[in-house]
Parts: structure tokens; sequence; C-alpha cells
């Protein structure tokens, strides 16, 4: 075993250096604001530039002994060019992630071909996208278009149903999702 000598203050940091100098591992912000100045190979000082934000309150989130503001967060992402949600994901998902991008090549494919459909598009829509599998293995160009679309009309749908749940209505479609929720859990159980 080794150790790595790490300077926060101008040190590109290593991925292993990173991960292993992180004390509060169960801090999702810590783990993933190494992992990206690790991936961008960016010092404290370049992320202090990027964002405008205090060293010392970088080093905290690095170290894991502050939970940021909602503001701080925003502005560290902007900085860094990733989405606020970013910074909150499971480390241990990652891996399975990068799995599924790198064995359903097609969803960049279409992405490229097709990035109309992906407006509004999160991260975590394009690990569900990615996620998929048509029969018989990975995605079609085909395939991936319906399932964008699937995905896309789902998205609508919730967005309605959410609507219609802040008006005089709201009764009515609660008693109604429940109504249709339990002929499907019905037919699930026979």
């Amino acid at each position: 075993m080794f150790s790595i000598a790490v300077n926060t203050n101008d040190a590109v940091f290593s991925p292993l250096a990173m991960y292993q100098s992180c004390t509060s591992p169960a801090d999702p912000i810590a783990v993933n604001l190494r992992r990206l100045m690790a991936r961008e190979g960016l010092t404290l000082l370049d992320v202090v530039q990027r964002t405008g934000l205090d060293h010392r309150t970088i080093k905290a989130m690095l170290a894991g002994r502050q939970r940021p503001q909602p503001r701080t967060l925003h502005r560290l992402a902007r900085g860094l060019g990733v989405d606020a949600d970013e910074l909150f994901q499971n480390p241990a998902l990652l891996a399975r992630r990068q799995f599924d991008r790198q064995t359903n090549p097609v969803v960049d494919e279409v992405t490229a071909q097709h990035p109309q459909l992906f407006e509004g598009w999160s991260p975590g829509d394009f690990a569900e996208l990615a996620s998929r599998f048509g029969t018989g293995g990975a995605l079609t160009p085909e395939g991936a278009v319906e399932a964008v679309q699937k995905m896309n009309h789902k998205r609508e749908v919730q967005q309605q149903v959410a609507l219609l749940m802040e008006t005089n209505y709201a009764e009515l479609v609660s008693r109604f999702v429940q109504l249709l929720y339990e002929q499907v859990r019905v037919d699930t159980d026979l």
C-alpha cells in the first residue's frame, strides 16, 4: 500500500488520491466535487477562479465538513459547467452508468442526430435511456428514438397531472389515479 500526499492549494488531484483523501465518503458533494476536479484536472485555485467561491468554502466542501447553501451549490455547478444534481450523484452508481453508456453507444448517436428530442433532459434521463435495452440486446437507433418519445410523453403526462393537482380537480384526479392504481395492482397479483 502506498500513500499520496495531497496539497489542496495548487496540486492537480489524481482520482485515487482525491477519493482516498475524502474525509467523509458518505458526503456525495465531497466525493462528486473531487470526481469532477479529477475529471477536468482542476486545482483548488482553478475551482476558486471558476466559481468565485472562497477557497476555505471549497476546502470545507472537499473535506465534507460543510453542507453548502443552495446558492453556493449553484455557483459551484455553474463554475464547473455541470448541472447541480451532478453534485448529488451516488458515486456507487457512476460505474454502472458508465457501463450502460459504453454498452449502448447508439444513445450518443441518437442524441447527436435528434437534439430536439432531448430538450430539458437531465443527466438522470440520459442514464435511464442508456440503461434500456431492446429485444436481444442494445437499442437500435429506431428503438432509442421510440424510447425517448415514450420518456418525453411520460414526463408530459406527469407535468399535466402535477398541474391538475394544483386545481379544484385535485380530489377527482387523486381518486381516479387511486382507482387505476388498484386495478393495475389487482392485475399484477393474478
